[in-house]
């Protein structure tokens, strides 16, 4: 068998299958490969090894991805007797006696979970770089952040530690650092996986959780598993006509995409993301698409108002039911300034401002849903800038204005999809001559997952990247 990196989840699970590794097999690979590059990148914040041989040894069930090694982002996704911290000190001790839904559904399919991965406090930050953990470091270079909050499995699967990872996106989660780490990211539609039993929706309906893989068909594989409701749940799931993995054997019809190369909140692009779309539009017409340049009409100021106020609110929401559980209080001794600034929007608003911004939220989707109608897709930049420096978004730091500046130029592309609760992808695409990843992105309308997952595939194959392997890689 060639080295375990070689292979996607997919193609491990299938090496299972065929009796030519066994699940420990793997398993004790994965631990080998977070001793080898895990103190360069600190991706792997919560070893669950003795968990995952346990697992193993009592009868892991047979399913789609039996055997393959799997790491949750240390955030709502809850592992009963496992501490869920959410990267903050004020969680450091929370441990749930229940298991999250989507968790459940990924041991039912045969995944084996090992560990948890970094993600700024309450994953309020497009950078990995809390107090708790520590940040985590870009595998292309360590200088640099991996992204975030989703920071620690992007590091973690570009690495090859793994294949595929857990992550969750309420503004860009997973795109940005899968964008910064040169992996494949997918934001589904909102309500395709469920947020139960502790949440009917993550946010307000704003965060969705997924994954970060190596390699398309992972995420189309992965989503199969785990997306519809489960009881209880408020919303109905989306019609998916036919599986994902069936999507993405079959090339896409002729699409018609937009193009967004501006912010349309001002902040400047960089030249090497805009290099990219153009590299991608060349890309897109040789493959018969036809791509113009467009934007969707919606009220940039009102929802820039009111996307704040409902994660306040929802970070507040937290920080005060933990403060009645355990009786701590929720200073800044435990809470890293930006986020008790954050929070504390959450606290001065009241019940009407949260109503509002729900209103605001729904009527972007309202407003963005036309727009879907006319284009299949909208194309833009991930991020406004290549991957930042370490430090430059650090939560900790006492100059709240230079933090809140440094997110404005930082992402001003990908909260869209959140907001009006539609699927969204990046793609790996280029690298700087840093030789930091630059990735693109994709948004389709409400429920045209499948319609992303065809797409990614073709253009995996005709500009593939999983090839191409960071300075800082298990060998």
């Amino acid at each position: 068998m060639n080295s375990q990196i070689e292979y996607d989840a997919v193609g491990l699970a299938e090496l299972v299958a065929g009796g030519e590794v066994t699940p420990l097999e793997l398993l004790e690979g994965a631990i080998e490969r977070v001793a080898e590059v895990n103190p360069a990148i600190n991706a792997v914040v919560t070893p669950m090894y003795d968990q995952a041989r346990a697992a193993i040894e009592a009868g892991i069930p047979s399913g789609p991805l039996t055997g393959v090694p799997f790491l949750l982002k240390d955030l709502r996704a809850l592992y009963a007797g496992v501490p869920t911290t959410s990267g903050s000190r004020f969680f450091k001790d929370y441990i749930p006696d229940h298991d999250s839904e989507l968790v459940t559904r990924y041991k039912q399919a045969g995944l084996v979970i090992f560990g948890k991965t970094n993600t700024p406090e309450f994953a309020c930050c497009p950078s990995t770089e809390g107090v708790l953990f520590g940040p985590t470091k870009n595998p292309w270079n360590t200088e640099y952040s991996a992204g975030g909050s989703s920071g620690g499995a992007a590091a973690a699967v570009a690495a090859r530690i793994l294949p595929v990872a857990h992550g969750s996106d309420g503004g860009g989660s997973i795109r940005i650092p899968a964008a910064c780490c040169g992996v494949f990211g997918f934001k589904p539609t909102r309500g395709m996986n469920p947020s139960g039993p502790d949440y009917g929706e993550a946010w307000n309906g704003l965060s969705s959780e997924h994954a970060l893989t190596v390699s398309v068909r992972d995420s189309a594989a992965l989503l199969d598993i785990t997306r519809g409701a489960s009881p209880g749940d408020p919303y109905a799931v989306p019609v998916v006509e036919r599986p994902f993995l069936e999507a993405i054997k079959r090339p896409p019809e002729r699409l018609k995409i937009a193009v967004q190369r501006e912010a349309l909140n001002g902040a400047p692009v960089a030249p090497e993301c805009i290099a990219a779309v153009d590299e991608a539009i060349e890309l897109l017409t040789d493959l018969g698409h036809v791509v113009e340049e467009a934007v969707p009409n919606y009220d940039v100021a009102r929802i820039g108002a009111a996307y704040p106020v409902l994660i306040a609110a929802n970070v507040q929401g937290a920080i005060d039911q933990r403060a009645e559980e355990t009786g701590m209080e929720p200073n800044t001794e435990v809470i890293e300034n930006v986020i008790h600034f954050l929070a504390a929007i959450g606290h001065d608003r009241n019940a009407a401002d949260m109503a509002r911004a729900i209103w605001a939220m729904h009527a972007t989707g309202r407003e963005v849903a036309p727009f879907f109608q006319q284009y299949d897709l909208l194309l833009s930049p991930v991020v406004a800038t290549p991957p930042p420096l370490l430090g430059v978004l650090d939560t900790s730091k006492p100059d709240i204005d230079a933090y809140l500046k440094a997110v404005f130029e930082f992402i001003p592309f990908t909260a869209l999809a959140n907001i009006a609760g539609t699927p969204a992808m990046n793609i790996p695409f280029a690298w700087t001559d840093k030789g930091l990843p630059i990735s693109v992105h994709f948004a389709a309308g409400f429920g045209a997952d499948g319609r992303l997952f065809s797409l990614a595939a073709q253009l995996e194959e005709a500009r593939p990247w999983a090839d191409r392997r960071p300075p800082v890689c298990a060998s």
